[in-house]
């Protein structure tokens, strides 16, 4: 018997199947790993496949040296997904492989956590050990606990008490496995009645298919969600649950917990190695049914999968921007069409494509258009920041956020601050010469942290000295640029000494379960007001929330990218749905410099529909996704010659397609990135525009053309989320 092996290597030129042979006495199945002899070392690989024959010469063949678990890590549904992955998003194996497995697994750095406890055994006398005090006691104490942790037993009474006691067979040790949990739950089920809309979604969804729930923020989803996923369990079946951010990660698993018990089971990249590992085993085994997490959790190895689920389903996160890179629903779908049951996509402000896809009958439409409460959505107050500065006001609250902001502090209420960029000021700058600091390793402006004093880049993390005087012309006319969430902070401790205010994002955030006690603080501390980024834009749920302010609204509007005003829009509407979600009625300050954009007008009457309308157009016209594909291959290489080097060459065959397919492609250009350099690689790129007839065909014809031994680290991507 031979196995078929993928070598743990993530290289294009490993990247194929080897054949080994199989000892006789080795029993392997498909989804196992394996050591395996590979030129002169041993290397780690993954058995794919089980089979009698080989067209190898079997005298080249060598055996299989062991097997690294006793069982097949990776099932038969990954193994099938793994080839879909490699071919729909031009995937290496190897690549796709490790994403179904932690980490510190596959690098053998973690294993199952084990306790010892002592126990008594049947036969002994407490007439033996009246002399011995301390021996006795031990004694008592185990009749009374029945069994006792060996390090607890020996902190109390002594290690040579404890030793004596095993040694005369008095007391037997015995293993236990010991989860490490993420965190622990305290928080008790609400029962909540179901209103028709409610009912109605519930029942609108299949035994399977592709459904879009547009429900405006606060219309009771995450109820939907449960009542659906609690509907499958009772068939014996599976769920899967993903959401956008691991900030949104701790409230929806309370409030999961709080239903489904120890059924629920976490995944997402703030775990501990030791947690992850656990939380995978306990899905792996069977014994968690509902997998709640971030992207990476729709690769959990769940079987009898009954439901998945995609909250927020228009956030950028769930596509990955880093190698391997996919997009999490298109997984979901071939999963939810493996295990032949429903695929849920929710959000209040779904994406453009999803809800044409709606349109055509493509997707099933579920709508739930009021809240859950009955009450009103927040107004929207659009303020022109142009009128503040004319009567004289430069700073970055208007007159009337403040005073809202006061009125929401005298009534013990709580406001959240929205800002889409962290630090104190996006840049530092030199009024005299004109010099910006920039990184050395990145072609970015860094960011000034005035609690830590420093600069820092946030492409690679580097971290530099403020400036006090500028480097080039000695000046210390030192100008700092557009205000970031610890500006922010700081300016609102002027306004408000007295009030709480706390800072959600990626500074604050770094430490394990700072999301949950930022968000728990924030939650028990009224008057208080939480600043943060796109963190705290969606999801979350606080009663006492009265006030939402936007601080600049058209930060994410003029962005090279086709996609910013439905960033915007979106953004927009889910902030804001975090204002009023109980018995007050909330309000929202949003502050611009364009008032009269479209994007404003519809954004503020919470008109998706009449949004959507006049997006679609404008893409159809321009012939933008939905109505073409857009491919980007980017070259990153830490010299930049050999990266113009290799773009030019690949360009050149490029331009063979786009002759052989002159109708169907729109656009095809090379050009330097928008960000031309990350960690000291410097970043080119092609962008090639092709219409949908025949696109498949040209997007495998272009990525033949990338897929060759190249000196620069190459990324294809088909409609890529992020341009820069």
């Amino acid at each position: 018997m031979f196995a078929s092996v993928i070598i743990d290597q993530d290289t294009k030129a490993l990247d194929k199947v080897f054949d080994y042979k199989i000892p006789d006495k080795l029993e392997l199945q498909k989804g196992m790993r394996v050591f395996v002899p590979f030129g002169s070392r041993i290397l780690q690989g993954y058995v794919i496949d089980i089979k009698r024959d080989t067209l190898i010469d079997e005298n080249r063949i060598k055996n299989v040296i062991a097997k690294i678990e006793d069982f097949p890590v990776i099932k038969t549904e990954l193994l099938e997904l793994m080839n879909y992955m490699c071919q729909k998003f031009h995937l290496r194996q190897t690549s796709v492989l490790r994403l179904f497995l932690p980490a510190e697994m596959r690098e053998g750095k973690v294993k199952e956590l084990f306790e010892k406890y002592a126990i008594l055994n049947d036969c002994y006398s407490k007439n033996d050990f009246k002399r011995a005090k301390k021996q006795l006691l031990i004694i008592e104490k185990l009749e009374s606990y029945d069994k006792v942790k060996l390090s607890q037993l020996k902190k109390e009474f002594g290690e040579s008490a404890v030793k004596a006691l095993i040694n005369k067979k008095v007391i037997k040790l015995i293993l236990e496995k010991i989860n490490r949990k993420p965190f622990s739950i305290n928080m008790q089920d609400k029962f909540i009645k179901l209103n028709d809309q409610q009912k109605k979604a519930i029942e609108s969804v299949g035994e399977k298919g592709v459904y879009l729930l547009h429900g405006v923020t606060g219309s009771g989803k995450t109820e939907v969600y449960m009542r659906l996923i609690a509907k499958v369990l009772q068939e014996n079946k599976n769920a899967i649950m993903l959401v956008p951010e691991i900030s949104l990660t701790p409230q929806v698993l309370s409030t999961f917990k709080a239903r489904f018990g120890d059924k629920v089971a976490l995944l997402h990249s703030s775990l501990s190695a030791g947690e992850r590992f656990d939380e995978w085993k306990r899905i792996f085994s069977g014994e968690a049914q509902v997998v709640v997490g971030a992207r990476s959790a729709i690769f959990a190895p769940i079987e009898k999968i009954g439901i998945i689920i995609i909250d927020e389903e228009h956030e950028q996160s769930y596509v990955s921007e880093s190698n391997p890179r996919y997009v999490t629903q298109d997984i979901a779908k071939f999963r939810a069409n493996y295990n032949s049951c429903p695929l849920v996509l929710g959000s209040a402000t779904p994406s453009v494509d999803d809800y044409e896809a709606a349109t055509n009958g493509d997707v099933k439409l579920i709508e739930m258009p009021v809240r859950a409460n009955g009450k009103p959505l927040p107004q929207i107050q659009i303020i022109d920041m142009m009128n503040e500065i004319r009567a004289g006001n430069s700073g970055i609250f208007s007159t009337q956020l403040l005073s809202d902001l006061a009125k929401v502090i005298n009534q013990k209420k709580q406001a959240m601050i929205f800002i889409n960029r962290r630090g104190f000021s996006s840049f530092m700058m030199c009024r005299e010469c004109g010099y910006l600091a920039k990184c050395n390793d990145c072609d970015v402006s860094l960011v000034y942290h005035k609690e830590d004093n420093r600069l820092k880049c946030h492409y690679c993390g580097k971290q530099y000295k403020a400036l006090d005087k500028c480097p080039n012309c000695g000046s210390d006319r030192i100008k700092q640029g557009a205000v970031g969430t610890e500006k922010v902070v700081a300016e609102l401790h002027n306004i408000f000494p007295d009030v709480k205010i706390l800072r959600m994002d990626n500074d604050t955030t770094s430490k394990k379960n700072s999301h949950q006690k930022i968000l728990a603080e924030f939650s028990s501390t009224k008057p208080a007001i939480l600043v943060g980024t796109q963190m705290i834009a969606k999801g979350h749920d606080f009663e006492d929330v009265t006030l939402v302010g936007i601080i600049d609204a058209d930060q994410s509007l003029y962005r090279s990218d086709y996609r910013s005003t439905e960033r915007c829009f979106q953004l927009i509407t889910q902030v804001s749905g975090r204002a009023g979600r109980s018995q007050f009625e909330g309000k929202v300050d949003l502050q611009t410099y364009s008032p009269r954009h479209y994007v404003y007008k519809f954004a503020s009457n919470y008109d998706y529909k009449g949004f959507f309308k006049k997006e679609i157009n404008l893409r159809e016209t321009a012939k933008f996704p939905p109505f073409s594909k857009i491919i980007r291959i980017l070259f990153s290489n830490i010299n930049e010659n050999v990266v113009k080097s290799e773009l030019k060459s690949c360009y050149n065959k490029l331009l063979k397609v786009r002759e052989k397919f002159y109708d169907d492609i729109i656009y095809m250009d090379a050009m330097k990135s928008p960000v031309k350099k990350i960690k000291n690689s410097y970043r080119y790129q092609i962008i090639i525009r092709i219409k949908l007839h025949n696109s498949q065909l040209i997007e495998n014809e272009i990525f033949a053309c990338t897929n060759e031994a190249l000196k620069s680290s190459v990324f294809f991507e088909v409609n890529p989320e992020n341009m820069s």
